[in-house]
């Protein structure tokens, strides 16, 4: 059965349009709490961190508010990363940790997101517990039911040493040039403490947050502040990370950026070198093609997942392995910690490259990305172009041409009226004419 409010990644929207306003967000808390009163536990507490947007004190206090409404204990956080409020939700021993965030969107955005007792993302089937409470009407606990709240005053002192504590204890950053960029979001007050409390230099900028800046022009989507301060300062790595914390891409002392494929394939290498890999990968159908190769040369085991760390992550946890991630900069080290986390899987790189004395591109050599072209098309509401005899065809003409070097993939868009168009491989010209070509297939058939 498909959820009514719940995506992928939580409730997400417009703050001021239905439903991410105080209104339905505190009836969001009141439904959370009586579901998650209704588990059984004595006294049931939930924590809540947000990110730096200027709406996150709104609906914090509304979150806040429908939560205690309910009976249950309210523990405030602040403004910190989404992975630290998972890790402290787990620490803390509480029922669930929400997070106020729209990750790597502007700060118009804003969304709810929850993290269980173990600190992974709820299962489906609490989320349509949650929704269905929903549909009832609000009824405020007499005043000895009601919860209390408290502020966590340690959390980003707590969330640093929990980060440091995923680096070997007989190894530094000492002699390290780093660039750690914020997006003026919800690390802006940890991310550089925590490598600079390890040995490096560390030029933090995107630390500034003002309440609307959050993303805009710093931060893993929007990497060209990095590059150039990384030059400017004569680092030898630079580090972004998005809004709320949980993605990051990388540069080298040149500025040239590597994306989460790049910095799986370091991390999984050194894991396989060092006898600590565990199984196998697991990527998206995003993941670069170059990629599946490698493992395959390597001998590790590879699997895609659908597009979502959430995916990777079911992924992961049916093949009993540790180690995923997404080409977007998610990456899941299980063994580190219970969720997709920038810091810790910046740490798990900067670990390889210390040990193997090596720069990333040195430790990239031999994953030659495949050039890849994605092309948006508009699809009428209805129209199934995945089904249409010319599309199908369109696609298996490809795919000859690529001849095995290659691959074609079509994915519709889960927020916008799209079908995306991917094609990858070795013959770049080659894959610019045949996404081109699919594309316009699916344009004269995507019309109702």
């Amino acid at each position: 059965m498909s959820k009514k409010y719940f995506g992928t990644d939580g409730v997400r929207g417009r703050v001021g349009e239905h439903p991410i306003t105080p209104q339905f967000v505190m009836h969001l808390g009141y439904a959370a709490g009586k579901v998650l009163a209704s588990t059984g536990s004595e006294r049931t507490g939930v924590l809540i961190g947000k990110d730096t947007r200027i709406s996150g004190y709104m609906l914090e206090s509304a979150l806040e508010a429908g939560l205690i409404a309910a009976g249950i204990d309210v523990y405030l956080a602040g403004p910190v990363p989404t992975p630290a409020v998972a890790y402290l939700t787990r620490a803390l021993r509480l029922q669930a940790g929400i997070v106020i965030s729209a990750s790597h969107n502007p700060f118009e955005d804003n969304g709810i997101k929850f993290f269980s007792a173990h600190g992974a993302k709820l299962p489906d089937e609490t989320e349509r517990a949650i929704e269905a409470a929903l549909d009832e009407e609000m009824h405020t606990n007499s005043s000895d039911g009601l919860g209390k709240a408290k502020r966590i005053d340690d959390a980003a002192g707590r969330y640093i040493e929990f980060c440091k504590s995923t680096f070997p204890a007989d190894l530094d950053l000492r002699g390290m040039k780093i660039v750690v960029d914020s997006a003026h979001g919800a690390t802006y007050h940890i991310a550089h403490h925590v490598f600079h409390e390890l040995g490096a230099d560390v030029i933090a900028i995107g630390a500034q947050p003002d309440g609307k800046n959050i993303n805009d022009g710093y931060g893993a989507t929007a990497p060209d502040n990095l590059r150039k301060a990384v030059v400017d300062n004569k680092a030898d790595i630079g580090i972004a990370l998005d809004g709320d914390g949980d993605r990051l891409i990388m540069t080298d002392s040149t500025g040239r950026l590597y994306d989460g494929d790049q910095l799986l394939y370091v991390i999984a290498r050194h894991r396989q070198g060092q006898g600590t890999l565990h199984g196998g990968v697991a990527g998206t159908l995003m993941t670069n093609l170059a990629f599946e190769h490698a493992m395959q040369k390597l001998g590790i085991p590879f699997k895609r997942a659908k597009v979502g760390d959430r995916y990777v992550m079911e992924l992961l946890i049916e093949n009993g392995w540790q180690l995923g991630g997404e080409n977007s900069g998610h990456i899941i080290c299980l063994d580190k910690h219970s969720t997709g986390d920038g810091i810790i899987s910046a740490l798990q790189v900067l670990h390889a490259l210390r040990v193997n004395k090596q720069t990333l591109k040195e430790a990239t050599r031999d994953l030659q990305m495949y050039p890849q072209v994605l092309i948006n098309v508009k699809v009428d509401k209805g129209v199934d172009c995945l089904g249409h005899v010319k599309v199908k065809a369109a696609v298996t003409d490809a795919e000859k041409e690529l001849n095995g070097k290659g691959r074609v993939l079509l994915r519709p868009s889960g927020t916008e009226p799209l079908l995306r168009v991917m094609v990858e491989g070795e013959d770049r010209k080659l894959v610019e004419l045949s996404a081109q070509n699919i594309a316009e297939v699916v344009r004269k058939v995507a019309v109702s």
